[in-house]
Formats: structure tokens, sequence, C-alpha cells
């Protein structure tokens, strides 16, 4: 589907692959208990949202498949905001997002009778800044410089960031407007900084982070920003740019994405279903307890950070009334 330099499409490591199998005794266990209330007349789940969490989605559908064949788990992404629209609309049992849910979403599941959701944290994510490997000038940008670069009718030649830096003029690459890390950049630098200004709209803008990565890889003229786990793919293709955000300048990391340091720029990741389908359909329930069970190596394995135990057992009890 996708190039696989950017953290989409990977086979998980081999040890992903002992824990699947440790794994799959209790996986049955939940399918089995639950398989008279609903009769078992589903076997397919679909998941669609965020471009950020469908690299983990997908390692976590090709583990479940290794447990419970019978189970088709399909997942695509056209954004959090699109993932969400199809949520709401009763199309999709799950919905890969990255960023919380907001009240208007909140609002048009309800107008569908759909008021039992469930919102469940899989991992953490360093959203990152890139210039191309050729950009041997820009290695720190502060917020203000990036609020700047990314506002409407902001920066738009190098100079202007500083002025040792060349006149050339700059290309931006950014996430379309229904992504998740769209709406964590301009909450995190644009409104961050000033919360009347606006994402700037010329550039090239897509759901699909691989068309930014590979726009970067080619343009030395370029600046953007995705997911951590896309920038790991890239390789030498891409080149990171250290974000200062009062404190100094912190390089974007695993580390420090878990720590606190990497700041306004780490963010949490999520997928959501409902309360109702936890407790009829054992498949949906199952591979919800195999995706948070499992989550610590397939989370690495893609490039984003895995949760700190006393998080995963707060979104483990999330779904515990509802085990057999």
């Amino acid at each position: 589907m996708s190039d696989q330099r950017y953290g989409v499409g990977r086979r998980p490591g081999r040890r992903t692959w002992l824990m699947a199998g440790l794994l799959a005794a209790a996986v049955t266990l939940v399918l089995m208990g639950a398989a008279c209330s609903s009769g078992g007349e589903s076997n397919e789940i679909r998941i669609d949202g965020s471009s950020t969490v469908f690299p983990i989605s997908e390692a976590v559908a090709e583990e479940f498949a290794s447990v419970e064949p019978d189970v088709r788990v399909n997942v695509a992404f056209s954004g959090t905001g699109g993932g969400f629209e199809l949520f709401c609309a009763g199309e999709i049992p799950i919905s890969d997002a990255s960023r919380p849910i907001e009240q208007d979403e909140i609002d048009a599941c309800a107008e569908n009778g759909i008021d039992d959701i469930v919102e469940i944290q899989v991992a953490i994510d360093a959203l990152t800044v890139m210039v191309n490997p050729e950009n041997d000038f820009v290695t720190c940008l502060t917020v203000q410089q990036l609020h700047d670069l990314f506002r409407t009718d902001g920066y738009t030649s190098w100079n202007e960031v500083d002025a040792s830096y060349p006149a050339d003029t700059i290309d931006f690459y950014f996430p379309g407007t229904d992504s998740g890390t769209f709406d964590y950049f301009i909450e995190a630098i644009i409104e961050g900084v000033d919360e009347t200004a606006t994402h700037r709209g010329d550039g090239t803008a897509s759901e699909d982070d691989n068309v930014l990565a590979l726009g970067l890889e080619n343009d030395e003229h370029a600046i953007g920003y995705f997911g951590f786990a896309y920038y790991q793919g890239g390789g030498s293709a891409l080149k990171a740019v250290e974000v200062d955000g009062g404190d100094g300048c912190v390089a974007p990391s695993l580390e420090a994405a878990l720590d606190g340091s990497y700041q306004p720029l780490s963010r949490p990741l999520f997928i959501y279903t409902r309360a109702s389908l936890l407790e009829e359909r054992p498949e949906v329930l199952g591979f919800v307890k195999f995706y948070l069970e499992s989550s610590e190596a397939l989370v690495t394995d893609v490039g984003y950070v895995p949760m700190p135990e006393d998080l995963l057992a707060t979104q483990l009890a999330k779904i515990e009334p509802y085990l057999p």
C-alpha cells in the first residue's frame, strides 16, 4: 500500500510473534466467553482514521490474524476527522485518532444514538518537524519561529526566520485538515502562540504521511511535520529539527517524548470504540484486549513510544468490565 521506508506496512519484530503466542489463549477465552451473547454473527472489524496511528493498528491486525485467523481486521486511514465521521455514523467499530475526540464529534455521535464512546490510549508520539537533508543551516527552531513559519501570511523565505539563513523560498508540507496531527499542531503551535491565528494553506497538504515524507525528501527548500514513526522510517532521507519549547533545544526521540521534555509536540495516540460493542461483539473486545496487551512490543516496533505500566493498566481497566 505505501512505501515501507516511512513506517507503514512493516512486519513486527520476532519478539512480537512470541508475545502473540502467549496471548493467544487469553484472547481465545475472551472470544469464546462472549460468543453466546452475540451469536458469533460478525467476523470483520473495520478500522479507519488517523494515518499516524495506522502503522500501530496495522501491525496489531497482522499479529491478531495469527491468533484469530477467522476474524478479518481491515485497517485504513482517512485522517482522524474522517475516522470520527465514520465512527459516529456507526459505520466502523474502531476509530484511530491522533487527538482526543472533540465536542462537535461527540454531539454528532449522540445524534446517531452513539453515546457510549470509550477512549483508549495506545501510545505516545513525538510530532516531528523536518527539513530536507541538504538543508545545513536549520538545526533548531523555537515555538515562536514555528508559529511564524506555519501561520497564515507567515514567513515565505528562510532569511525571514533568521538573517543568517539564505534568502531561498520555503516550500511547506503538512497534513490535511482531516488529520489529527494538523489539529494538534494548530493547538500547540499556531493557537498556542496566538489564539486568533490560523494555519497557512499555501503548501502541499495530505492525509497520507508518505506523500509528505517523499515531498520533503525531494525538495531541498522544504519544511514539514508529521508523526515520529514516519520520520524514523525515512532514515537519512529526512532531517529532524530540534524544538525549543522554552527550556532549550530538544530533539524528537522516544526518550524525550516519554519523559515530557519534548514540548509542546509530544502527544497521546488513541483508538475509540463503544461500550456496547465491547459487550456485544466478542471479536471487538478480543481485538482491543490484544491491542493493549501487545502494545509495548508492537508500538516500539513501528517507531512510537509505549505507555508506562501505570498508564497501560489504566487503559486495560476500561475494558475489564466487559471481560468474561
